[in-house]
C-alpha cells in the first residue's frame, strides 16, 4: 500500500480554524460499511448507540505546553514541552538548534540544549508554570495565537489526566449532557488514557506505508476494562471507540503491540502500533473520529475500519457538502 493512495485534494477553505459555538452542534457524517452515508448532527449520536454497547473515551488532558521566553540578547524564543524524561528535564520541539538559556515569564530560566531538551531547576513546578504562563498547543495549520477560548475548547469535557500535547479531537464534540443521555440508554462509558504526543501527527514520508514507524505513546488501562470488553462482545454488543488514540490504546494492548510496565490493577505501558488497512481489529467495532489530513496515520487507521475506498468517497462527499476538517472540524461515525 502506497502513501499516495491516501492523498486527496483539500482546499484551505475546508479547514476549521475555530470551534463551532456549541460542541455537540457540529455535523456528523455516518459512514456505514456498505459505503452508504447519513448526514446528522453530533447531538444525534445517541440514536446510533444501543443498550449494552461500550463507548470508550480517552481522558488524557492537554497541557498548555507552548511557552514563550527570551534569549539573553532579547530575542523571542518559543518552545513546546513534549514530555518530561526525568525530574526537571523535558523533551521539546522548537525551531533551530539553539543551546543556551531562556528566561520565561515569572523569572524562571530554562537551559536549552540543541533545541531538543529544556532543563529546569528541580525546585520549579513546571506544570504549574504551564498553567500560569503557557498557551494551548494548537496544530500548526491554525495560524493564530491560542486564546482563552482554546483553553476550554481544545480540551474534552472529560479530560482528567494531564500529559497530552494535542487534544484527542474526536472527543471535543461531547458535552456532559450528551454523555449523560448516552449513559441513560444503558451504554457503558469507559475511559482509557493515552497521552497524545508528536507520533500521532508525524507525517508519513515513506512511499510504502508499511515502512512508516510510529513513536511510542504512553497509556493506562484499568485492568477491569479488558473483561468488560470481552463481556460486551460475547453478548453481541459493540465497542465504539472515540478517536484514533483510544483505538490505538486498546488495540495496541490486545494485539501485543505494547510494552507493559505494570499490570497490577492498572495496566501501564506504551505502544507504537500503526493501524492501516488489512489490520484485524480485536476490540473496536465502530469509530467516532474527525476528518483527517491527507496521507496521515489517523486517516489510515480510519480506513482500516471503513475501507479505503469507502472512506475516501465519504471525504469527497464531505468536501462537496461543506464539512469542516481537522481538530476543530466536524465528526464521522464509522459503523
Amino acid at each position: 500500500m502506497k502513501t499516495a493512495d491516501y492523498d486527496f485534494p483539500l482546499p484551505e477553505g475546508a479547514i476549521a480554524y475555530n470551534p463551532v459555538n456549541r460542541r455537540d452542534s457540529s455535523r456528523l457524517m455516518v459512514l456505514h460499511r456498505d459505503g452508504s452515508l447519513e448526514h446528522k448532527r453530533f447531538y444525534d449520536l445517541p440514536s446510533f448507540l444501543n443498550s449494552g454497547d461500550l463507548l470508550l473515551i480517552n481522558n488524557s488532558k492537554v497541557l498548555p505546553a507552548r511557552l514563550t521566553g527570551y534569549k539573553p540578547d532579547g530575542e523571542k524564543f518559543e518552545i513546546l514541552l513534549v514530555s518530561e524524561t526525568s525530574e526537571g528535564l523535558w523533551k521539546i520541539m522548537t525551531r533551530g538548534r539553539y543551546t543556551g538559556s531562556v528566561t520565561i515569564p515569572g523569572g524562571i530560566t530554562a537551559s536549552i540544549s540543541g533545541g531538543k531538551t529544556a532543563s529546569f531547576q528541580k525546585t520549579t513546578d513546571v506544570r504549574k508554570l504551564l498553567w500560569e504562563s503557557g498557551s494551548m498547543p494548537l496544530p500548526p495549520y491554525i495560524k493564530r495565537p491560542a486564546d482563552e477560548t482554546d483553553r476550554e475548547r481544545y480540551q474534552t469535557v472529560y479530560a482528567e489526566v494531564e500529559g497530552s500535547i494535542a487534544a484527542p479531537t474526536a472527543g471535543l464534540h461531547f458535552t456532559k449532557g450528551l454523555l449523560n443521555t448516552i449513559a441513560s440508554k444503558g451504554v457503558l462509558v469507559r475511559s482509557v488514557t493515552l497521552h497524545v504526543g508528536i507520533g500521532t501527527f508525524r507525517p508519513v514520508k515513506v512511499p510504502d506505508i508499511k515502512d512508516h514507524r510510529m513513536d511510542e505513546e504512553f497509556f493506562e488501562i484499568d485492568a477491569s476494562l479488558i473483561s468488560e470488553i470481552e463481556q460486551t462482545k460475547n453478548a453481541d454488543h459493540r465497542v465504539i471507540a472515540v478517536g484514533t488514540t483510544t483505538t490505538r490504546t486498546i488495540e495496541g494492548y490486545l494485539s501485543n503491540a505494547a510494552t507493559v510496565f505494570s499490570g497490577n490493577g492498572t495496566i501501564k505501558g506504551s505502544t507504537d502500533i500503526f493501524i492501516y488497512e488489512g489490520y484485524s481489529f480485536r476490540a473496536i467495532d465502530a469509530l467516532i473520529t474527525n476528518f483527517h489530513l491527507p496521507g496521515s496515520t489517523p486517516l489510515m487507521l480510519a480506513s482500516a475500519l471503513a475501507g479505503r475506498e469507502n472512506l475516501l468517497n465519504a471525504y469527497r462527499a464531505a468536501l462537496s457538502d461543506g464539512y469542516r476538517f481537522f481538530s476543530y472540524g466536524d465528526a464521522m461515525l464509522v459503523l
